[in-house]
């Protein structure tokens, strides 16, 4: 009889941005849990690292680069996690950056272009490719948004609540048309977080974001990585198009 620790043993998990925070968290977890772990990045450096840590507590893992912004490299980097593991039962969807901080106006082009082709239509392709994958068979795919999904705050960024806005929508849209088919997408929405992700930006930033969080902390990225297992596994087996906001009170404040 399988441990609640190890309910997800012989299943698939597959993790973007697996080289660090969140995604470097959620990688452990469905590890501990007895998955057998994709953990795929842009950084082959960082996500070595992952692989290291999760191999150093007994988990299965390999490594994947991806860039997913580009359509042929994550169709490619999910076709060889299938070929690999020969399933795909668990999908996070969670490579993303910040953008710059400033107000909307003064946004370049380029930048819009970067963090939306990142944050959105990089999960945008993943979900195309992971559907494919796990047609027939069923499995559940849990997105990254933010609380910034759901609320715009001062602080100069702009881009990114858009995207992540985008993301919320395309979680809803994506379980529409898949629950029917066994196949669960749900989307997890952060708040702030304690990682190189909220280190960069501005200690202003930092501070105003504390000040909007009734908890009055950052969260560890291993309180959002158990939240995403938890979407994955059976206990939250009739939830569908949630957008869950573990962010410490932000969305209520």
């Amino acid at each position: 009889m399988q441990t609640a620790q190890q309910d997800m043993a012989g299943r698939v998990a597959l993790v973007t941005g697996g080289g660090g925070g969140i995604g470097r968290a959620t990688a452990h977890a469905f590890a501990r849990r007895g998955a057998r772990v994709a953990v795929l990045d842009i950084n082959g450096d960082l996500v070595a690292q992952t692989l290291k840590e999760i191999k150093a507590i007994g988990g299965s893992a390999e490594v994947f680069i991806v860039d997913v912004s580009d359509a042929e490299s994550v169709e490619s980097a999910v076709g060889a996690v299938v070929d690999r593991f020969g399933r795909l039962d668990f999908a996070h969807n969670n490579a993303g950056v910040e953008g710059e901080v400033t107000r909307l106006a003064d946004v370049t082009e380029a930048d819009w272009n970067r963090v939306i082709g990142i944050n959105l239509t990089g999960v945008w392709l993943c979900l195309r490719a992971e559907i494919k994958a796990m047609s027939g068979k069923g499995g559940a795919i849990v997105n990254t948004a933010s609380a910034s999904g759901l609320v715009a705050r001062p602080g100069g960024l702009s881009t990114y609540v858009a995207s992540k806005h985008g993301v919320v929508g395309l979680t809803k849209a994506a379980a529409v048309d898949y629950a029917a088919d066994g196949i669960r997408v749900n989307a997890v929405l952060p708040g702030p977080i304690a990682t190189p992700f909220t280190e960069d930006l501005p200690q202003e930033i930092k501070d105003q974001l504390l000040s909007l969080t009734p908890i009055r902390r950052f969260a560890q990225p291993e309180e959002i990585a158990e939240s995403v297992v938890w979407l994955c596994s059976n206990a939250a087996s009739y939830l569908a198009g949630a957008a869950l906001a573990v962010d410490g009170g932000v969305v209520a404040f």
